[in-house]
């Protein structure tokens, strides 16, 4: 969706570099954007700072791209914390940068969904892949089976660990713990 923007120059080329250069630090803040992401999701600072350089690229896709695009999770966590700044994000991000709105949708569950945004996500990697020249960094953006599937390793956090435990699940709370047992033959058995 297009909205009245202060853009000059709407092309690919300018957008990228109007995008790159976009502070998401602000300057002088006690906790900048960067150093409130590493806080929250439990990463160094410099991996936050890799994550804000992957979030700038994928804005960059979404208005480019001319497909629906679907963020890593570890972009995902620096987009949702992004919408939070709503005078940066909507204003100064959104109509004064890109020159549109970038809006975040998420899934409504089912399988349908899943294959939908499977979709998006590999589309993403693709365009990432031609539009930068080079692979996205896999720490970041894995590929598309283990994003699926969950299985990343900067995939930061939702829980609020300075109030919450986090304590990983026992084996048998796992289906596949019961699964493996109920096919283990029993010595009682005839």
């Amino acid at each position: 969706m297009k909205s009245t923007s202060k853009v000059s120059d709407p092309s690919p080329s300018a957008i990228r570099e109007s995008v790159e250069a976009f502070p998401l630090d602000e300057p002088g803040a006690a906790l900048p954007f960067t150093s409130r992401l590493a806080r929250e999701q439990g990463w160094t600072h410099a991996f936050a700072a890799r994550v804000a350089r992957e979030y700038k690229r994928f804005l960059y896709l979404a208005a480019t791209a001319g497909h629906p695009v679907s963020p890593s999770e570890a972009v995902d966590h620096a987009w949702h914390l992004h919408l939070l700044y709503t005078k940066s994000y909507w204003r100064d991000l959104c109509r004064n940068t890109i020159g549109q709105e970038i809006h975040h949708e998420p899934t409504s569950g089912g399988a349908a969904e899943s294959a939908k945004f499977g979709d998006w996500y590999a589309r993403t990697l693709e365009s990432y892949a031609a539009h930068f020249h080079e692979p996205p960094p896999a720490d970041i953006w894995p590929d598309p089976a283990r994003h699926a599937a969950g299985m990343t390793a900067s995939a930061g956090r939702w829980v609020d660990t300075s109030r919450h435990w986090v304590v990983p699940r026992p084996a048998w709370t796992r289906v596949a713990f019961w699964k493996r047992l109920l096919r283990k033959p029993h010595a009682d058995t005839p």
